[in-house]
């Protein structure tokens, strides 16, 4: 699979709009059903928080954040080149130290 982009594919055209325009981002279906979405999460003071129906796997595209998965006490960075995983049925809180390209991969 190209690491820079995703190949024969259908977008839906309007975008998911989160925490007063904080966080957009679009959905991506692929051939075999799965689905992904890809967003931009700009800085904010604080996390925002996130649930999960399915099981996600948040790839870093580019820049910085501070994630808290769950009831985890302790916050983790990533950037660039990284990703975490959220179980399904749970939430994480993420704030972006600076602006965020990301790709949410809806694994259930």
């Amino acid at each position: 699979m190209n690491l820079e982009q995703f190949d024969r594919v259908s977008v839906v055209k309007k975008s998911n709009v989160y925490f007063d325009g904080k966080c957009v981002s679009h959905t991506v279906h692929f051939e075999d059903g799965s689905k992904k979405t890809l967003g931009v999460l700009l800085p904010t003071a604080e996390g925002l928080v996130f649930k999960t129906h399915v099981p996600e796997r948040m790839e870093i595209v580019s820049g910085k954040c501070r994630v808290i998965i769950a009831d985890e006490t302790e916050a983790n960075v990533y950037s660039q080149g990284q990703s975490f995983f959220v179980a399904g049925n749970s939430f994480f809180s993420m704030q972006a130290l600076e602006v965020v390209d990301y790709v949410c991969h809806l694994e259930g």
